[in-house]
């Protein structure tokens, strides 16, 4: 299936991580002009601070006269979030921060582009611990990033702009190694696949949505 990405110009928030490598490396396998973002490349941005992220997407505009779609996967590693803070209300606030306000802060400034330009496609990475418990941090984030992509979607339905994330179980980064189905196991070049689908021009039809990538967390039966 050709995804008519050839020519797009897609910025990659995150670039620079093991996700979003893998994401430029496959939209430039397609055509498209993919851009890693992160403030360790040469098109820095620092998602934190929205002066960096609008001085970051209007060099890209600049450059290439058009932002087509923006994916941002830049988001602290899960395995960061240290399991004796996982309920304490700073550290929460701290990785609703790094996730869901992050990608709010990008979206924005991206969304006031595509709207001029009456285009556009946005992508977030989430995760599966939406949908666990045990650790207040790690579900928060993802839940109110979910929150975010679901608001941002409806607010701008109609406009040909869709904003989607996808939601990976556990990413086996290794090739080859294998993968567990029935733990929500998913491989690093499917989640790229399912990114690059999303940013598509042919998914116009697909917005607000938070989409599984492996098993969606499997449902619990009692005794």
């Amino acid at each position: 299936m050709d995804l008519k990405l050839h020519g797009q110009v897609i910025l990659v928030v995150g670039g620079a991580g093991t996700i979003g490598a893998q994401v430029v490396k496959l939209l430039t396998e397609e055509g498209a002009v993919a851009l890693a973002a992160s403030r360790s490349t040469p098109l820095s941005l620092d998602a934190s601070d929205e002066a960096s992220v609008r001085a970051a997407i209007d060099a890209v505009i600049a450059e290439h006269g058009r932002l087509d779609g923006v994916v941002v996967s830049s988001a602290p590693n899960a395995h960061s979030l240290r399991p004796e803070t996982a309920d304490d209300p700073d550290a929460v606030l701290a990785a609703i921060d790094g996730k869901a306000i992050t990608f709010l802060r990008v979206a924005t400034v991206a969304l006031e582009k595509m709207c001029e330009a009456g285009y556009g496609r946005i992508v977030a990475l989430s995760g599966m611990n939406s949908y666990l418990t045990l650790s207040t941090a790690a579900s928060a984030r993802n839940a109110a990033l979910n929150v975010v992509v679901k608001n941002l979607a409806d607010r701008h339905a109609g406009t040909g702009i869709t904003v989607n994330a996808i939601s990976p179980g556990f990413v086996v980064t290794e090739p080859g190694a294998p993968i567990d189905r029935a733990q929500g196991d998913t491989s690093l070049a499917e989640v790229a696949e399912a990114i690059a689908f999303l940013v598509s021009p042919r998914t116009a039809s697909i917005s607000g949505e938070i989409i599984s990538v492996g098993h969606k967390t499997k449902g619990v039966i009692l005794p």
